[in-house]
């Protein structure tokens, strides 16, 4: 089953303790189409400049990205510039110029509209619900924001979060949404907005899970080099939405697995600069560290012959 993915399509320019690259391939919908695109088949719709250079397209058209959806408006592409600092949970933003995407009015090709998964990545929430106007009785839909629509569009983004089923932020973003300091209390009151499940992307600490009553939460893959942690957040969602179109299962143990597969893409993404790292990647490093995930996070039940004084006092 395909994924719709709406979002941004952009140059990078990245700094970090560790090195940097300029005007390098990124945006959000470029990271999550580039590892959704590893488990199911996926449509993109964004916007770039007349300076998009072609080997990108080739790059996107190698994975299996339909980029029917993908406009050319006169102008230039989308271009972010930042910084990381030691603490590489945080990105100082040093220069963005929207440029094609400002004006940016995402429609869709036909046999879009019937897409049974859908991916609202980080743009304007008005925009988002225009998207969702054109989407006919979708399977599940999940969407991304940020702290500027929260600010800025907050309004705008609860009407939109009224059509979503999954809601996928960062846990800043969670207690600012939900103008509340305590997580669990925040994703209670998210949750009410609309979206039944609230998965929270906690960076270096990992991933918190809140649908209907149960929390799941897998640590982030323990790494000796971490390079460039620029769209790893759309890559975690690129793997958990793919794997979930792709197995068409939306129970809670099939959501655990997309959660880990989630955050497998993201451990490989951050291994080097811009989408470097995924281009080499194969199936088999993914299945491998899925298996070093269980193991991380194993441990037995309490058996019948546990010593009784452990619970004696």
């Amino acid at each position: 089953m395909s994924i719709l993915v709406v979002g941004s399509v952009a140059f990078d320019s990245v700094e970090t303790p560790f090195g940097k690259a300029d005007e390098v391939l990124g945006g959000s919908a470029t990271y999550f189409s580039t590892a959704a695109s590893f488990f199911t088949d996926v449509d993109l719709v964004a916007v770039v400049g007349e300076d998009f250079p072609a080997e990108h397209v080739a790059f996107l058209r190698a994975r299996n990205i339909n980029l029917a959806g993908l406009q050319t408006a006169p102008g230039a592409t989308f271009r972010w510039k930042g910084r990381y600092e030691y603490d590489l949970n945080e990105a100082h933003t040093l220069d963005t110029r929207l440029n094609v995407f400002e004006t940016f009015r995402p429609r869709l090709p036909q046999g879009y509209e019937q897409s049974s998964f859908v991916f609202l990545a980080n743009i304007d929430p008005e925009l988002q619900l225009e998207v969702l106007r054109q989407v006919h009785g979708p399977k599940l839909v999940a969407c991304d924001t940020m702290n500027f629509w929260i600010e800025g569009k907050l309004e705008a983004l609860k009407k939109t979060l009224a059509h979503v089923d999954l809601l996928i932020i960062n846990d800043a973003e969670t207690r600012q949404l939900a103008a509340e300091p305590n997580l669990v209390k925040a994703a209670r009151i998210i949750r009410e907005m609309g979206p039944r499940t609230l998965v929270v992307k906690r960076g270096e600490y990992g991933v918190v899970m809140f649908r209907d009553e149960s929390i799941f939460a897998a640590p982030a893959y323990p790494l000796e080099a971490v390079f460039d942690p620029t769209g790893a957040g759309d890559t975690f969602a690129g793997g958990f939405m793919g794997y979930l179109a792709a197995t068409e299962d939306l129970s809670e143990a099939n959501l655990r697995q997309a959660i880990v597969f989630g955050s497998v893409m993201a451990s490989f993404t951050v291994e080097q600069f811009s989408l470097n790292r995924l281009r080499t990647l194969d199936l088999e490093e993914i299945r491998s560290r899925f298996r070093r995930f269980k193991q991380l996070t194993h441990f037995e039940d309490l058996s019948e012959e546990s010593p009784a004084h452990v619970f004696a006092r």
